[in-house]
């Protein structure tokens, strides 16, 4: 037993310590639980204070102000989605390819070599869409 400490205060310390470890899971634990109470709590408020009552005005479909003509379900085509997603897939590189080429003069050859390789597959998925015809708008 280290000098200066009785069993009674050692056993207190052993108790500080699992309580702060402890606490800090308590904020996590809390956390969770008001991000799960405020948006539950949000749809429900909004289900018993919205208004229950259809009428034929509600229930047409609108688009911009404009009556719609014909049948206002009709098939898209999922090339835009995958175009769409494509462009956020290339888009999203930048986030991680900004950094790199800002710190390029100050990092190593294996730094240099891993960003050669990320853009070389990015490039290979580019030249992939290419060849399926993703990119073709229409």
């Amino acid at each position: 037993m280290p000098s200066g400490l009785c069993s009674g205060e050692e056993g207190k310390n052993k108790f500080l310590v699992k309580f702060f470890y402890m606490s800090a899971w308590v904020y996590v634990g809390l956390f969770l639980i008001v991000g799960l109470i405020i948006p539950i709590g949000a749809i429900g408020v909004a289900w018993i204070l919205g208004p229950k009552k259809p009428n034929p005005i509600k229930q047409t479909t609108y688009e911009c102000g404009i009556e719609t003509v014909g049948d206002s379900w009709v098939q898209f085509k999922a090339q835009y989605y995958i175009f769409a997603l494509v462009f956020l897939i290339f888009d999203v590189e930048t986030v991680f390819l900004f950094p790199w080429a800002v710190k390029l003069g100050s990092l190593g050859m294996f730094a240099v070599i891993e960003g050669i390789i990320f853009i070389l597959i990015l490039i290979a998925g580019l030249v992939y869409t290419w060849r399926k015809g993703m990119l073709e708008w229409v």
